[in-house]
């Protein structure tokens, strides 16, 4: 594995994992908001032993890429990054996107006249989703903006945000998640900007989504899957069917014991299901 930095939109620096073979197929792995490109450590080594190019990187505002001058973190601006990194590629890519990076691939592939990837996996995202659910990683993510005095302080919020998954006994992997600022405090690794909006303009946001993103997955022709948790909030069962009417090609992987966090829930469980539908469709 390879640590490197690729450009997004007008050059914004995006850090980035690259390994694997590089005249194999690709697979780009895209995180989901406020995560960083390490959620995927399991999977990109899974993808490398199976044989393919693994590359997954920060989103703009995340992890160690920059933070976009203009405070532009929207879909829009996440497609265009998207697109900058797949233009490097020498064929479009398999996209693997969880939450907002699954926002993301769907738009780049439904959105674009050209190809632009060989097959999607969408991890706990769909057109149709569940207010409550997205509601509640809305408060996860503005809540403790003053950050925290320590890493146990740090490890006590992701608990409360998901009591069903076992508390780590070693809390240090979390500070690929986090950020010392100049008050020696920890901060999660992103932009605050990225959730600055208002209350109010976070439910018109919401209110256009679904239009947005079912027009995009009926131009969706490239083989699909979704991989949703089984106790997802996000994601319900008649999400997924409707998913399915949208892309008549979509299957359903149905984590058992997995909530929206469906990689870190049952990563075994998550890598097995893309690694089975990658080599039907995506062979090496």
């Amino acid at each position: 594995m390879t640590t490197t930095t690729l450009a997004g939109r007008n050059g914004l620096p995006l850090a980035a994992d690259v390994g694997g073979n590089p005249d194999q197929p690709a697979v780009v792995l895209l995180h989901g908001g406020g995560q960083t490109r390490h959620a995927w450590s399991k999977a990109f080594k899974r993808l490398v032993a199976e044989g393919y190019r693994a590359i997954s990187y920060d989103a703009r505002g995340h992890g160690g890429s920059g933070w976009a001058e203009d405070g532009d973190y929207s879909t829009d601006a996440m497609v265009a990054d998207l697109k900058a990194v797949i233009a490097t590629l020498r064929a479009p890519p398999a996209l693997v996107g969880a939450s907002m990076g699954g926002i993301t691939s769907l738009t780049a592939i439904g959105e674009s006249n050209s190809p632009t990837a060989s097959a999607l996996v969408l991890v706990d995202v769909a057109p149709t989703i569940e207010r409550k659910g997205v509601e509640a990683i809305r408060r996860f993510m503005t809540a403790n903006p003053g950050g925290f005095a320590n890493l146990e302080e740090a490890a006590d919020a992701v608990a409360a945000y998901n009591p069903s998954r076992p508390r780590p006994k070693d809390a240090s992997g979390l500070m690929k998640n986090l950020r010392r600022g100049d008050d020696g405090r920890l901060y999660w690794h992103w932009d605050p900007r990225i959730i600055a909006v208002s209350k109010e303009e976070h439910v018109a946001y919401l209110d256009a989504y679904e239009a947005r993103m079912s027009g995009a997955a009926r131009q969706v022709k490239v083989p699909t899957l979704l991989v949703r948790g089984s106790q997802s909030d996000v994601v319900s069962a008649q999400g997924a069917r409707r998913l399915q009417e949208l892309i008549p090609q979509a299957e359903i992987a149905d984590i058992a014991g997995a909530g929206h966090m469906v990689a870190g829930d049952r990563n075994d469980a998550f890598n097995d299901a893309v690694v089975d539908f990658l080599a039907r469709h995506i062979p090496r």
